[in-house]
């Protein structure tokens, strides 16, 4: 009986073992992409070998701990890399990166919901890659479900509710509506909304969201001016 006990533990030790190492290998690769992370601050230069180099140790994270962290801190990467900086790349690069990370979003996003800024980056890779759809407003909205107030991602936010107005349903032009208005109301710097103004239509759409908000109207005015280019 002690023997099978003996055996029973160092079973149940192995298949421990077994189980947690993918787990315990993920988080040990990925923490050599949390300090080239860091080079994806705003404001900060981003050197193409560094953004490669995060891609491939997080490449061997996934594959060792496919957990939604991980997917989602390589669509980070991957759409930094294709859209988020000054680096020449190619066409063919720049789509094979961003279905990558729409991939990884998708799945990332299918176990830890109730991240909002992910899902405006998945708004934002369905959008570069086929254009304003129902699927782009689909991602929206729930970015604004989980992060209605989060501030720094409003500017990304306004310009893909301009863009997919016209995909927007009655009811959910009522939420965007709200949400904007608030936004307007809380956020520390209004110019945001000058910067999401390229077109004679933004301007409608942004001014019809603001028209019964007092000094909306003058202040947008001010803003427009303010943030068009010299």
């Amino acid at each position: 009986m002690n023997f099978l006990l003996r055996v029973l533990m160092i079973v149940g030790g192995l298949a421990v073992a077994a189980v947690g190492w993918p787990v315990a290998n993920g988080a040990w690769r990925a923490q050599h992409a949390d300090n080239i992370s860091k080079t994806l601050e705003p404001g900060k230069p981003v050197r193409r070998v560094e953004l490669l180099a995060g891609i491939a140790v997080l490449d061997r994270a996934v594959a060792a701990d496919s957990s939604a962290r991980r997917l989602l801190q390589r669509s980070e990467f991957l759409t930094t890399a294709a859209i988020g900086t000054d680096l020449k790349v190619s066409p063919e690069e720049q789509t094979a990166w961003l279905r990558r990370a729409k991939a990884d979003l998708e799945r990332g996003l299918a176990n830890a919901p109730a991240r909002g800024p992910d899902w405006l980056r998945l708004a934002v890779v369905r959008q570069v890659l086929d254009g304003p759809s129902r699927d782009v407003v689909a991602a929206l909205m729930m970015s604004i479900e989980t992060a209605p107030m989060l501030s720094w991602i409003w500017p990304a936010r306004l310009r893909i509710i301009i863009d997919n107005w016209g995909y927007l349903t009655d009811e959910q032009k009522v939420v965007v509506r709200d949400s904007v208005v608030k936004s307007w109301r809380h956020t520390g710097d209004r110019r945001i909304f000058g910067w999401a103004i390229r077109e004679p239509v933004d301007e409608m759409i942004v001014r019809f969201f603001l028209r019964n908000e007092p000094g909306a109207q003058e202040e947008l005015t001010k803003w427009i001016l303010a943030t068009r280019p010299k």
